[in-house]
């Protein structure tokens, strides 16, 4: 079992092109299940193919690891905050 907090701050890699994008800032999380639907992450600074400024949603499903200290997604369905 996870808590919520030990999500937080992990930074966050492309896996595809290994680019740091930022680091997990929250999750949000279905009310009925329980289960994670999604991190927010906080994007640093730098060019990023995506249309978000600041912070993106990553559906749970583009987590392609998830490790003691980062985050490794592939893009395809972001969100914008």
């Amino acid at each position: 079992m996870f808590r919520s907090c030990s999500f937080r701050n992990r930074e966050v890699i492309n896996i595809d092109t290994a680019e740091r994008i930022g680091i997990v800032k929250d999750i949000e999380i279905n009310a009925e299940s329980g289960n994670i639907k999604a991190l927010i992450i906080k994007k640093h600074g730098g060019v990023l193919p995506l249309p978000f400024a600041g912070e993106a949603v990553i559906p749970w499903e583009n987590i392609a690891v998830m490790g003691k200290d980062l985050v490794l997604v592939r893009f395809g369905n972001l969100l914008s905050c």
